[in-house]
């Protein structure tokens, strides 16, 4: 017996950790009834081994990295079963974490997804849970005034840092590195937006579910254990990457003049990180270089 549930696991340069969200998946009770690993042309042989120690999970080989949006979207229309699992290389479930989750939905036709609750490799609680960003979010985060106010309003509503994680409850944004949707609802909103690479892909998948009017739920008793960011800290242009597909975001979901705000946000940033550089540099102390910066700020300020 299969639990009715197809299990989509974006794959980049993580083999080790992907044999063992593998063989998670082999292990729950019951097991999802499809397992597609879609691999952006990974290095480390992570195909290679999906192909000779998991030969039930199906495998789509891209030539390229595709990115985590477009490869999630690949797994969806590979897959056909009610529900679909959303799940990062770098996670693995307790056994019976699958079971909780379906049987949550089965009982709850008014949510369009549910989480489990995060956890370090240690065992200890992974904040997984955020509210969805506002007008104030880029002035308040990866601006100086995260330095300067760092326990504003802002970002406590922004972060949920009044979430209680022992308790099961409807929340607005949980990670997608593990997360239960509907078919249905992912139909209906044709897929992930591939137009956001990597980043805020679970955030706009949650705005859009939000707005339909479904619920999202946070479950407190499954489990999953998550290695937070062990593939997107690959990325050498990580923070550029980052910053456009939140522009993105924005631009989405709020318009023109949200993007022009966010633009001005990270330039209020980029001017306090060279002066900041620049009398380090004064003071003969330890600075960064801030051409480079400058070079990535032009071209994102050109978006």
């Amino acid at each position: 017996m299969t639990s009715d549930v197809a299990v989509i696991v974006p794959s980049w340069n993580t083999r080790d950790l992907l044999a063992e969200c593998l063989v998670s998946l082999e292990r729950s009770v019951p097991p999802p009834r499809e397992v597609v690993v879609v691999d952006n042309a990974s290095s480390d042989g992570s195909a290679a081994l999906v192909r000779s120690r998991f030969p039930r999970v199906a495998l789509i080989e891209n030539a390229e990295n595709l990115g985590y949006t477009r490869a999630c979207n690949q797994g969806l229309a590979a897959t056909r079963a009610t529900y679909v699992l959303l799940l990062n290389a770098d996670a693995r479930l307790a056994t019976d974490t699958l079971t909780s989750l379906v049987e949550f939905l089965d009982a709850h036709p008014g949510h369009a997804a549910v989480a489990p609750r995060l956890e370090n490799p240690d065992g200890t609680l992974q904040r997984s849970l955020m509210r969805l960003p506002g007008w104030l979010t880029p002035l308040c985060f990866a601006t100086p005034c995260e330095r300067w106010f760092p326990e504003s309003r802002e970002l406590r509503r922004y972060f949920a840092r009044d979430v209680d994680y022992s308790v099961d409850q409807d929340v607005e944004q949980p990670a997608a590195a593990c997360l239960l949707v509907r078919r249905s609802a992912l139909d209906a909103l044709g897929g992930l937006d591939e137009r956001l690479w990597l980043f805020f892909s679970d955030v706009d998948l949650a705005a859009r579910l939000l707005r339909t009017g479904s619920k999202l739920r946070y479950l407190a008793s499954a489990r999953a254990t998550h290695h937070l960011g062990r593939s997107t800290r690959q990325f050498a242009d990580f923070l550029s990457r980052w910053h456009a597909d939140r522009l993105l975001y924005y631009r989405a979901h709020f318009g023109r003049v949200a993007a022009a705000w966010v633009k001005l946000c990270v330039l209020f940033a980029y001017v306090d990180f060279a002066l900041r550089q620049s009398f380090a540099s004064l003071a003969h102390k330890p600075h960064e270089p801030v051409r480079p910066v400058t070079r990535a700020l032009l071209a994102f300020l050109a978006r």
